[in-house]
């Protein structure tokens, strides 16, 4: 076939290709960056009073509704200027024109409308989506856009259910993949390592119940009911606490708290020789399995700092205070009447020794171990368990990755274990 004489029409049609290949770019420019950006981000930009943000978080709330009609922009734009491009070289060049434009065409879209823009969106996620969520944005209010988003993602939805019956599809952010980008974030150094651990901290906050943060039974310094005030007040000196629970019958007949400030102005009053009973207030409970950020909110409620904890049969498992809640979530507060015993030391050619009281979690955070926890919560716990009783010092037990050595018992307290990796 005989080539053909370039037209006024010939013109035109290159035009047209050229503002198609164009727009093809934006729109897959566009549906990358847009996809990629979530809520928290696109909020975020607004606040910050970026230009283009308000646009972003508007389409952000419902990324359903701008993904199908630019799937079709990107797929008209490519059909149609691929059409003209083969329309252009038979005319002009015959069948091997209309062969080689069409590998010239698929070669230009993929680098230059398809790989850069994707490419570029990938790697400044934020300077695109700002550019194109505007005019995105316009597109889809104009109504002939509108019509079409909107049967088409009738269309997607239909197809969805029928496809995958009964499964609902969600975008919502789990627990894990918050935890994940603030690891993410504080490998790329976009936020601190004391603030990812903060993150973490409220994350775990709602899972944790007050048996995993409590003072164990055993550790309750108390007063009986008869107690003179002044020797109420010697011991909440002593041992460094500033509520003590009063007790008639025993620890598990919790009748009332005293309070250090009010002890001391009992006792300044005069009135040292008063029985404490006469003066204590009104002890609150609270079971074990109450969830700790419930408990807060309680504790603000009722503006009280210490509860005590009951078990299932009703009998005392120990005190929470308000620091033990905000250790939670903050890491330990130690003050002047706190013992300075690490939790962990590590011995050379020893493995790691490590008090029977520290919580594995903690454990496993901190040391990075990898403990096991199945019914109990310390790392004495779970010698206990592995023992079948009370051990003595120097008993070993097996975990299927370390070996655990009973280095000091007091009573039928565990208090220090010596941890140590198996050797495979």
């Amino acid at each position: 076939m005989t080539a053909t004489l370039w037209g006024a029409g010939d013109t035109w049609m290159v035009v047209a290709v050229v503002a198609l290949l164009v727009l093809s770019g934006f729109f897959a420019l566009a549906e990358t960056s847009l996809t990629r950006m979530n809520r928290s981000r696109a909020r975020a930009l607004a606040e910050e009073g970026r230009r283009g943000a308000r646009a972003l978080a508007g389409l952000t709330e419902a990324p359903e509704q701008f993904l199908n009609p630019l799937l079709l922009l990107v797929l008209i734009c490519q059909l149609v200027s691929a059409t003209l491009v083969g329309v252009l070289a038979g005319h002009l060049f015959g069948a091997a024109g209309v062969f080689v434009a069409t590998v010239v065409e698929v070669v230009v879209i993929f680098v230059a409308f398809e790989a850069i823009p994707k490419n570029f969106a990938l790697a400044h996620p934020d300077e695109a989506a700002l550019v194109t969520a505007p005019v995105v944005g316009r597109l889809l209010r104009w109504w002939p856009v509108r019509f079409v988003s909107s049967t088409l993602n009738a269309v997607a939805l239909a197809a969805i259910r029928l496809v995958l019956p009964g499964r609902a599809s969600s975008a919502r952010i789990t627990e894990s993949e918050v935890l994940a980008m603030a690891d993410v974030a504080h490998e790329d150094r976009v936020i601190e390592s004391t603030e990812r651990e903060f993150i973490h901290s409220v994350i775990e906050f709602g899972d944790t119940v007050v048996r995993e943060i409590m003072v164990p039974r055993p550790d309750i310094v108390h007063v009986d009911d008869v107690t003179p005030v002044r020797e109420a007040l010697d011991l909440a000196v002593a041992s460094g606490r500033s509520r003590l629970p009063v007790v008639a019958e025993g620890i598990d007949d919790v009748v009332g708290m005293v309070n250090l400030r009010h002890l001391a102005a009992l006792a300044a009053e005069g009135r040292g020789e008063e029985p404490v009973a006469a003066r204590m207030g009104e002890a609150r409970f609270v079971p074990e399995t109450k969830r700790v950020a419930t408990l807060l909110t309680q504790m603000r409620r009722e503006k009280t700092h210490l509860y005590v904890v009951v078990d299932e049969y009703g009998g005392t498992a120990g005190l929470v205070t308000l620091e033990d809640v905000l250790e939670e979530l903050v890491g330990e507060i130690a003050d002047e009447s706190d013992l300075d015993e690490p939790a962990a030391t590590p011995e050379a050619g020893a493995g790691l020794e490590v008090s029977g009281r520290l919580n594995i979690d903690d454990a496993n955070e901190e040391y990075g171990l990898d403990l096991p926890k199945d019914g109990w919560d310390t790392v004495g716990g779970l010698v206990l368990d592995l023992a079948g009783g009370v051990p003595a010092e120097g008993d070993v037990f097996a975990t299927e990755r370390y070996r655990l050595t009973v280095t000091r018992v007091e009573g039928r307290r565990v208090e220090l274990v010596r941890v140590e990796d198996v050797p495979e």
